[in-house]
């Protein structure tokens, strides 16, 4: 993983690590504070023996209150855990108690065995059975038959170590039958076997311990720890005659009660949540060999030491105890059970791993898609067969080769930085990324390939497929989409895109880009004529026409039946009128081209164009760019045809008059404003009225006077299928003559 990626996946310290310190330093300074004194004996021997009893049972106290008080608050799973290490604890000040009772306030020295006895030999038992539950628990039969030899392996082996060198002369005190000895011999064999059976759960929970609050967990096993070591400085001959309350060797059992203590609480404030894992489990770096190994070669550590305990007895020329051969055989014996177990299960992993790896083999044999893995460096260490289908090249060849060197170099930018924005994001929130480029083939034409990428160990995994052929068919779709299918040309969402693009961007301000609308004259007639086919060849033959007149970077467009349109892209000229100028010569020239003959069908055709164009004023949007431009085109066909007509504000609003007045046209019909007037046709040659011509006129409600030649056009605009201002009908484009139009004669 590259060095942002790692940087962003790494959470950040939680806010609760300075309080966590203040409480060790805490931590630290009591247990200091307590040593100190115990080293200089606290300045009298009352004062002592009262720190070295009572004070013990203090800090046991405050260890089962906090494991208590921490029990109720988790979950049921550790629950009972936490409630064992509570009563050891709550043992333990019991047992310093009773101690300090003798000593302290009765004077009296503390006889062999009393309560105190009992109370600390119920000590080490809840511990035990506490630390088998925060163990991880097998899944198999097999698993729990060797947690409890690798709990006997190191137990045995201790024992076995422990009696030969200690342990054998109590066990021999207590078979002489000396008056007194026994329960004392008794005791002195028991404090040893507890603390070897705790520390042999203490040592097998450290490679077997869950997830779950593990600073809490490695905190307790920590403090259990402290208290087996002191327990065994207690019962070793070099210290149980000449002990007594308030040495050094207190300050071992009182640091061991507080880290008790802390353990559940302390934990916590250090990591308030649950620190996230700055790699997926497939790219987490690999242990240490030796670290790894520990669990695999606690067995065999176990039988050295425990070899090392009949050795001792043999170098040292002493007849070799029962109970050290017994101890040792059960080691033995127990190792070569494990490892049975052990090479079963490693046959049946072996079998399952062929299985597995025969599986994905014929998975990625048999892919179509070709699974690459490439190295932190960009360096392909696998290609999967696919490649020689795929890309025409064998996946020997790419092996090796560097991934960037096979990428189009147009895509390799974009490649670069989606790869990197991926490894830079969580794990958790983009386990995968999706990449499309151009990619060499065998026989050096660029294939269109898309690929899915995860993480692989800092590197990458991809899953790649050719998509050359949904390319092109998307292309052609995409085409399709936005031509016209007979001229090939840009049809009116295309075009329209391009009249937005040039009022945004770079070209916001430029106010000389113009917009042409083109209507063929006489186009219907040649469909009258001639026939639909010889229409559709002179569309296709004045479209090209229209493409070759515009420049390389303007836009010529079809709209729709013989309405052409082309984008004019301004120069960012501030001359309005040099502008308008040049642009009315591009379109008169245009007009003039689409005015050329045709030949049509061995016929010659000649049509006429009325052109309309309209400039991108400040502030305008597209459609009202191409709004005016085609009301432009219908004054040009209004005013005779095969012209161009630059458009005019007025033109707008002349077409909002005419739809104002066929709105109140259409009411006077209703409100019956129309009246029939008479008028007389008078002989100019003999002065008789030789006729009577009857007209309708319009009064309308503020009693105008309208014409028959007035409002029949505005009859004709309204009843045409596109009668909306700014979009006249074709009746619109032809005026009718005057006032003759609609009236009838009668004679008189």
């Amino acid at each position: 993983m590259s060095a942002p990626g790692a940087a962003l996946l790494t959470r950040p310290p939680a806010e609760g690590s300075g309080r966590g310190l203040a409480a060790q330093l805490l931590l630290a300074l009591i247990s200091g504070g307590y040593a100190v004194g115990a080293a200089l004996g606290w300045g009298s021997s009352e004062i002592a023996e009262i720190m070295g009893d009572f004070g013990l049972s203090a800090a046991g106290i405050l260890a089962a209150g906090s494991c208590y008080s921490y029990a109720r608050s988790i979950d049921r799973r550790e629950r009972p855990a936490w409630l064992l290490f509570a009563f050891s604890s709550l043992m333990g000040a019991c047992g310093n108690a009773v101690w300090g009772w003798y000593e302290v306030v009765l004077g009296e020295p503390v006889p062999k065995p009393s309560l105190a006895d009992f109370a600390f030999l119920c000590f080490a038992p809840p511990a035990i059975v506490g630390l088998l539950v925060l163990a991880k628990r097998p899944v198999t039969r097999a698993g729990w038959v060797c947690l409890g030899l690798d709990s006997w392996l190191i137990g045995g082996s201790l024992l076995t170590l422990s009696w030969s060198l200690a342990l054998a002369n109590a066990a021999r005190t207590a078979q002489s039958g000396a008056t007194g000895s026994v329960p004392s011999a008794a005791l002195s064999l028991a404090y040893p076997l507890l603390d070897i059976a705790l520390v042999s759960m203490v040592l097998v929970l450290h490679f077997r311990r869950s997830e779950a609050n593990r600073s809490a967990v490695n905190t307790a096993i920590a403090a259990l720890a402290l208290t087996v070591l002191s327990d065994a400085l207690f019962t070793s001959p070099l210290l149980s005659d000449d002990y007594q309350s308030g040495q050094l060797l207190d300050a071992g059992w009182f640091a061991g009660s507080l880290l008790l203590a802390y353990a559940p609480w302390g934990a916590r404030r250090l990591h308030p949540h649950p620190p996230a894992a700055p790699y997926p489990p497939a790219e987490r770096p690999h242990s240490r060999p030796i670290t790894g190994s520990l669990p695999a070669l606690t067995p065999y550590l176990a039988a050295a030491v425990c070899t090392l305990g009949i050795l001792y007895n043999v170098v040292d020329g002493r007849k070799v105890d029962r109970m050290v051969v017994f101890t040792g055989c059960t080691v033995v014996l127990a190792l070569v059970i494990r490892q049975g177990i052990m090479l079963l299960d490693n046959i049946a992993l072996t079998q399952e791993l062929a299985q597995k790896e025969n599986h994905f083999r014929s998975l990625v044999q048999g892919s179509s898609d070709v699974i690459m893995i490439a190295a932190p460096t960009g360096t392909l260490r696998y290609v999967s067969p696919a490649a020689a289908g795929v890309y025409g090249r064998e996946a020997e060849e790419l092996v090796g080769s560097e991934l960037a060197a096979l990428i189009h170099p147009e895509d390799l930018g974009r490649v670069v930085h989606e790869v990197r924005r991926f490894l830079a994001a969580p794990p958790t929130e983009e386990p995968t990324t999706r990449i499309e480029c151009r990619f060499r083939s065998g026989g050096g034409e660029w294939l269109n390939v898309e690929s899915t990428v995860n993480r692989h160990q800092g590197g990458l995994i991809l899953n790649s497929r050719d998509v050359t052929e949904r390319v092109r068919l998307q292309a052609q779709l995409q085409h399709s989409a936005e031509h016209d299918p007979l001229t090939d040309l840009p049809n009116r969402a295309l075009f329209t895109r391009r009249v937005r693009q040039a009022l945004t961007g770079r070209r916001a301000g430029d106010h000389s880009t113009a917009v042409l609308f083109i209507d063929l004259d006489g186009f219907k007639a040649v469909n009258d004529t001639i026939g639909h086919q010889a229409g559709d060849e002179l569309l296709v033959e004045a479209a090209r026409r229209l493409q070759d007149s515009v420049r390389a970077g303007d836009t010529a467009a079809r709209l729709g039946g013989d309405e052409f349109a082309a984008l004019i892209l301004g120069d960012g000229s501030r001359d309005r009128s040099a502008r308008e100028y040049q642009v009315h010569e591009i379109a008169d020239r245009l007009r003039t081209t689409l005015a050329q003959p045709y030949r049509i069908a061995g016929s010659e055709v000649r049509v006429a164009a009325s052109i309309g164009v309209a400039f991108a004023d400040p502030g305008i949007t597209p459609s009202d760019l191409m709004r005016n431009a085609d009301l432009a085109m219908y004054r040009a066909k209004a005013g005779g045809k095969d012209r161009v007509e630059l458009y005019a504000p007025q033109m707008q609003a002349e077409v909002v008059r005419k739809a104002e007045l066929a709105g109140r046209l259409r009411t006077a019909l209703h409100e019956g404003e129309f009246a029939l007037l008479h008028q007389p046709v008078v002989s100019l040659a003999t002065g008789a009225v030789t006729a009577v011509a009857a007209q309708a006129r319009w009064r309308s409600a503020q009693g105008i006077l309208f014409t028959p030649a007035e409002f029949l056009r505005v009859a004709e605009y309204s009843e045409g299928p596109s009668a909306a201002p700014g979009r006249e009908p074709a009746a619109a484009r032809d005026p009718r003559g005057g006032g003759g139009v609609g009236a009838g004669g009668a004679g008189g």
